[in-house]
């Protein structure tokens, strides 16, 4: 089996999208970051990639088998670790002693590099799998990979923010109040939007927000969320974060 020495990971728990396990390059000084002595490496099939990175349910039972106390921390063993490849892209993930992969890391550059150089001579493993999704499940709180492409951290989170305001302003079902910030967004529209029901002005809303991401959705969310203490909590988190010295290096 392959394996990796002296291998940094940042973990994300609990991510069943991709795009929210960061990047190297996005790393914060107060994220999870540790190193693992050695954790075992599987070049896997597109498909199961895509998977593990993408969800959160059961890994199949001879992956598990095959990675068992196999990765080391601080010479104590991880039930079931591992760093998988389908030659594209990278993920390590933990699955704390259950059977589905609830941490989640990206690795650092020099760790990818060597990654590509380890699997560049051998063929993808199979394995079977109960059941794979044919699509993604996407909802208000777990956006597709499409609204949040090209958006940085912080970007990513603000935007997520605002989605909890947007499904609160829903659970409200106040007319008025869904008519007053769609008008926020959009004025010009004051006599369309007065004519609107309440779920035609969410919806309306919900489209404006999902797509892309400007000054102008950053203004809008700290206007939704101001005097709501929990989500104004969220917005200094990211925002105070943002401004943390990245980690340049790790040796």
């Amino acid at each position: 089996m392959l394996v990796l020495n002296d291998v940094w990971v940042n973990w994300f728990e609990g991510e069943d999208k991709g795009y929210n396990v960061c990047p190297f390059f996005e790393w914060r000084k107060r994220d999870k970051i540790e190193l693992l002595d050695t954790i075992p490496l599987l070049y896997i099939e597109k498909e199961l990639y895509q998977y593990i990175e993408n969800d959160l349910d059961d890994l199949p039972e001879r992956l598990l088998m095959k990675i068992h106390n196999r990765a080391i921390k601080n010479g104590r063993a991880i039930e079931y670790a591992a760093v998988v490849t389908n030659g594209e892209g990278i993920i390590a993930f933990d699955t704390m002693g259950y059977r589905i992969p609830l941490k989640k890391s990206r690795l650092i550059p020099r760790h990818e590099r060597r990654v590509y150089q380890m699997i560049r001579m051998i063929n993808p493993m199979s394995f079977s799998m109960k059941k794979l999704r044919n699509q993604e499940s996407n909802h208000i709180f777990s956006l597709s990979r499409e609204a949040m492409l090209g958006l940085s951290r912080r970007e990513r989170e603000l935007k997520q923010l605002l989605m909890l305001a947007l499904d609160q302003l829903r659970e409200g079902k106040n007319l008025d109040e869904v008519h007053y910030w769609l008008t926020e967004w959009e004025p010009e529209q004051y006599q369309l939007i007065q004519g609107l029901s309440f779920q035609k002005a969410w919806d309306r809303l919900y489209q404006h927000i999902y797509h892309g991401w400007t000054i102008k959705h950053e203004q809008f969310c700290q206007q939704m969320i101001k005097g709501q203490p929990l989500f104004e909590q969220l917005w200094d988190k990211a925002n105070q974060i943002d401004n943390d010295t990245q980690i340049k290096r790790i040796k």
